[in-house]
Formats: structure tokens, C-alpha cells, sequence
């Protein structure tokens, strides 16, 4: 796949060209403001990739379920699959075996009550250290482990352009390879993208993954956020996608 709109080259430039301006901007719920350079986005995406190598045995191919709402550390977490070769999966959990994710990624209580196999426990909480819900005992504590992981990655194995990078079951449904993925990241602009968190996680994805392949800047706004023109004008908003 072209090096300039691959994932890892994405990275690449998030901590070299845009390291200290901000490459991700989430408003959350009660004035939660959290705001990520180039330099910290690629450090929260190195330490869950490497999470996922070290403690998940993550390599090209293997299934990860993104049980998460748009939100900041949905995109890490969308992020740190690719640059390990995952195949994310969006949507509901195959009934299939030979489909069946091999890791869950949720921020559910109900999914880390009822799932099999390998999950991690997200909690979504700007400041949580821990999740605050009911921890299965075979589950791995996101925000409790995340942090004792380095914050470079060492790339190991490659996936193929024909490996599946996305199948997702939302809407009408997507499938895209790695080299699908880098054509969805290609004709983006150096613009301050406003993405309303009520759209399409697969258009969230690739509408970041665009901007940031050409410079620009994602600012995510929860459900309960009002898109203010002060909002707007404090952010330096340029373009916006629309739910």
C-alpha cells in the first residue's frame, strides 16, 4: 500500500510534523475537554499496541471487536488494531465461530458479563485510572495497564494489502482491506474536521483517517456537547462532517 497513506506512515506524521499542535480534540459530558498533539495521539496508539502484542499476542489477522461508541479512545483503539495488522470488527458479534472476534474491546458492563475469550474492559472516563464497573476476573483493565506500556512501538509483522483491515455490520455494511483502508485515508485536506458523535463510526474513521493523512486536526463532540459558535470559533473549525 502507498507509505504516505498507510497507517503507520499516518503516525508517523502525527509525531514528527504535527507533534505539538493538536491532532484529536474530544468534548465529552460535563465540560470534558481533552486534547491530544500529534506526538501524545501516537503515544496513547504505541502503548495500546503495544499492550496489544505483549499481553493479547495481537498479529496480522487477528479479529478485534471495537465494542465502543465514538469517542477519543475508540479512534486509539481503531489506531493501535491497524498498526498491529488487526482486523477490526464493527457491529454485532458473529454467531459464526470461525467469524468470532478473538479479542472484545468494550466499554460495556453488559458485553464484559456475557462475552468469551479474550476482553478488555474500557472505561471511558477522562481521568479513570480504573474501570469503574464490575471487572470479570479473566478481563484486562484498560486504563490500569495502558500506561505501564512503552510509548514507542517497535513494528513487527505487516498486514497485506489483501488482509481485511474493517468488516462492519452497521448500516448497510463495509468490508475493507489494507489497501481499501490506505485508498479511504487518500484525498483529505489540512483542515480542523468537526465530527458530531451521533455519525457512523466507519465514517468517523475514515474521515479521520483522511484528515489526518493531510495535516489536518479532529475535534469530536459527544451527544450532549451544543455546537457553539463559540465552540466553532475556539477550535478554529474549517469543516465538519455531517451525522
Amino acid at each position: 500500500m502507498p507509505d504516505q497513506i498507510s497507517v503507520p506512515a499516518i503516525l508517523s506524521t502525527l509525531r514528527t510534523r504535527q507533534a505539538t499542535s493538536p491532532a484529536l480534540t474530544w468534548y465529552g459530558p460535563d465540560s470534558e475537554r481533552i486534547e491530544l498533539s500529534g506526538k501524545v495521539l501516537d503515544n496513547w496508539v504505541a502503548k495500546t499496541s503495544n499492550l496489544l502484542v505483549d499481553e493479547l499476542d495481537a498479529e496480522p489477522g487477528i479479529r478485534l471487536l471495537l465494542d465502543l461508541p465514538v469517542h477519543w479512545k475508540t479512534l486509539v483503539w481503531a489506531l493501535a488494531a491497524w498498526q498491529t495488522g488487526c482486523t477490526v470488527i464493527l457491529g454485532n458479534n458473529p454467531s459464526n465461530s470461525a467469524a468470532a472476534p478473538d479479542i472484545t474491546v468494550t466499554a460495556s458492563q453488559e458485553s464484559l458479563d456475557t462475552v468469551e475469550g479474550t476482553v478488555v474492559a474500557v472505561d471511558l472516563g477522562a481521568l479513570a485510572l480504573r474501570f469503574s464497573g464490575t471487572l470479570p476476573a479473566a478481563a484486562v483493565d484498560y486504563a490500569a495497564e495502558v500506561r505501564s506500556y512503552a510509548d514507542t512501538y517497535m513494528a513487527g509483522d505487516e498486514a497485506g494489502e489483501d488482509f481485511t483491515a474493517l468488516h462492519s455490520s452497521l448500516g448497510a455494511g463495509l468490508t475493507l482491506t489494507y489497501g481499501q483502508l490506505a485508498e479511504a485515508a487518500d484525498g483529505g485536506s489540512a483542515q480542523t474536521l468537526l465530527i458530531p458523535a451521533s455519525a457512523d463510526l466507519p465514517a468517523v474513521l475514515a474521515a479521520s483517517l483522511r484528515t489526518w493523512a493531510a495535516g489536518g486536526s479532529v475535534v469530536l463532540a459527544a451527544a450532549e456537547v451544543e455546537i457553539t459558535e463559540r465552540l466553532l470559533a475556539a477550535e478554529k473549525i474549517t469543516g465538519r462532517l455531517e451525522a
